[in-house]
């Protein structure tokens, strides 16, 4: 959900220098189950538009009705949506709406720890029931100072106030070993996913940036001289460049990184290639490392062409990240978001 977040950060910054006020909504608790779960949050303008959204479409009309009163009164509020009898869902949401207002030292640590790849708490204080009150709001903790989301709120523990508390990851990252038709199709489908996409390409590729849409990045280092100290335990990395020479050049360079997962593009065979590369340089590898490889990239879905590759990586690596079992949601007892 960082993402989302950094997405209504930098719209609610374009609103606000054409001085259009802004209202943040955050499911902060939920009874039953929903399409999205508890975190997430859709921004309101003045003028009516939304950015964002915290169901798949049938709560948003209403959450933009329910903001026209903090508009006018500045009064943080709950909404309730009960989608038992408007959609036959089972569960009800609890909604918080309130100004945002981050001033200019909010904004600019917000990005900072995005840029750092910092996690960073945010906390909302709220009554699960309809209403409103003063001392509705959320705040910001970043490095163990804490930034109230509009000037006039101050934080009040009461224990009459209930606290819907999350934790915001650093953005997941994916790093492209690879500059070919299906290293663009990954790549624009992961951009779409919220995720920062890197592309590592060699220099005789001859690639720009626009030819990566959805990309963060390109870099086109030489052999000797790529970068992998930003590779961590929230990021994927696909090796797929079609050559097998430089495919090992690249497992080299990632022998000592600790990704959350590390895909194979290609067969079998060519897998145990690299692998048997890897270990006539370095014999003393840790198996560790050896785990988290997965060649070949992918779940078997039956894809065919390019675009539907990049869906089997994608669903593979979420699958691993989230430690999801695989089944047909049809087969799926209790909630879908487990």
């Amino acid at each position: 959900m960082t993402h989302e977040f950094k997405n209504l950060l930098t719209t609610s910054e374009i609103w606000k220098n054409k001085g259009i006020r802004s209202v943040l909504a955050t499911v902060v608790s939920l009874e039953g189950s929903s399409y999205r779960r508890p975190g997430v949050r859709m921004l309101i303008s003045e003028t009516g538009e939304m950015h964002g959204a915290v169901s798949g479409g049938c709560v948003e009309k209403e959450v933009l009705f329910q903001a026209e009163s903090v508009f006018k009164t500045g009064i943080p509020k709950v909404m309730t949506y009960d989608g038992r009898f408007r959609l036959g869902c089972e569960g009800i949401l609890y909604v918080l709406l309130e100004l945002f207002e981050p001033d200019s030292k909010l904004t600019e640590l917000l990005k900072k720890a995005f840029a750092d790849r910092k996690t960073f708490q945010i906390q909302s204080f709220f009554k699960a029931e309809f209403s409103e009150d003063h001392n509705y709001g959320s705040f910001a903790e970043i490095d163990g100072a804490t930034y109230q989301f509009r000037s006039s709120l101050i934080k009040n523990e009461s224990s009459e106030l209930s606290v819907f508390e999350q934790n915001l990851k650093s953005i997941f990252q994916l790093y492209i070993f690879g500059a070919e038709h299906d290293a663009v199709q990954l790549c624009e489908i992961s951009s779409k996913m919220g995720w920062e996409v890197h592309i590592i390409a060699a220099p005789d590729e001859q690639k720009t940036i626009e030819y990566f849409q959805g990309a963060t990045s390109l870099a086109t280092p030489l052999m000797d001289n790529i970068d992998v100290s930003n590779i961590g335990e929230n990021t994927a990395v696909v090796l797929m460049s079609h050559s097998l020479n430089k495919d090992v050049q690249y497992l080299l360079a990632l022998r000592n990184t600790n990704p959350a997962y590390l895909g194979l593009l290609g067969p079998s065979k060519r897998r145990e290639k690299l692998l048997n590369e890897l270990l006539n340089y370095f014999p003393d590898t840790d198996d560790d490392f050896f785990d988290r490889i997965y060649g070949p990239t992918g779940l078997d879905i039956g894809a065919e062409s390019a675009s539907e590759i990049a869906v089997s990586i994608v669903a593979e690596i979420l699958s691993v990240t989230r430690n999801s079992e695989l089944k047909p949601l049809k087969d799926k007892s209790g909630n879908i978001h487990s």
